[in-house]
């Protein structure tokens, strides 16, 4: 009778061990899973570009593609996400509930903002009343419209800052008019406009490099930073300092350089 006991607690303590074995492999598993909402390009490609680096560092990194500016802070917010990389602090700050919840905690790149014509060759070339299609959300709104004013098209009133909207615009000498589409619309927009002004990592999925096509193009020095975003709380994260030391490096900086032709710009 005592070996029968004996030999009942033996047999419970191991499938006991068993399954606190599977439960911690489980966790262990969990927090070693960094999971990114990204757009495709640039910003896909340069995470593809580093995840055996991370992997070497004990973090499996799983990539989630979105295709448009929207869904990555829903899917970040709702927990779905650990972090996203897409965006720029102007965007972060455009919406009360993004800038309460979310923290820009380090920057990548810059995407020179530009704008573009299937029917014209240069700025000169476009004509009075021309339909210039911009993007519709407020942080990229005022960026288009600020690309504009810094190459003489219009002026704007000096309190609007980088949120501008037609609005505020005090000064049209062509009289251009404005349609306002969503980022990812702009460059199928452009057989039906005069001209479009299209983020960086739009342009480059349509085919365009923004150095040689764009008609005018933003600087380098702009302040629309792409970054990596995460929950307010979560910074400091040992997950996403693997990340930076992997991402921010001379190898991602010289495969920016030679693919992207000044359409995207490291600033690190």
């Amino acid at each position: 009778m005592k070996k029968t006991i004996l030999s009942l607690l033996i047999a419970g303590a191991m499938v006991l061990a068993s399954t606190q074995t599977v439960e911690a492999k489980g966790n262990a598993q969990k927090s070693i899973t960094l999971t990114v909402g990204v757009n495709p390009v640039p910003h896909g490609e340069l995470l593809e570009l580093i995840k055996e680096d991370l992997a070497a560092l004990g973090v499996e990194l799983k990539i989630v593609v979105f295709t448009d500016y929207i869904q990555p802070n829903a899917a970040l917010l709702a927990g779905d996400l650990d972090a996203n990389y897409f965006q720029t602090i102007p965007y972060l700050e455009s919406s009360e509930e993004w800038k309460n919840t979310l923290s820009f905690i380090w920057g990548v790149h810059v995407e020179p903002y530009g704008l573009y014509s299937e029917k014209y060759k240069s700025l000169a070339d476009i004509p009075d009343g021309a339909t210039i299609a911009i993007n519709n959300d407020p942080a990229n709104e005022g960026r288009a419209l600020l690309l504009l004013q810094a190459n003489g098209l219009i002026k704007l009133d000096p309190a609007s800052g980088l949120r501008a909207t037609p609005r505020d615009i005090i000064s049209n000498p062509k009289n251009l008019k404005f349609r306002e589409l969503e980022a990812a619309q702009l460059p199928r927009s452009l057989p039906d406009v005069d001209a479009a002004t299209i983020n960086g990592n739009y342009a480059l999925e349509a085919g365009f490099n923004p150095v040689r096509d764009s008609l005018i193009i933003e600087g380098a020095d702009s302040p629309y930073v792409n970054g990596l975003v995460v929950k307010k709380g979560s910074e400091g994260d040992s997950r996403l300092e693997a990340l930076k030391k992997v991402l921010l490096t001379q190898k991602v900086k010289d495969y920016i350089s030679s693919h992207y032709d000044g359409g995207v710009v490291a600033v690190f």
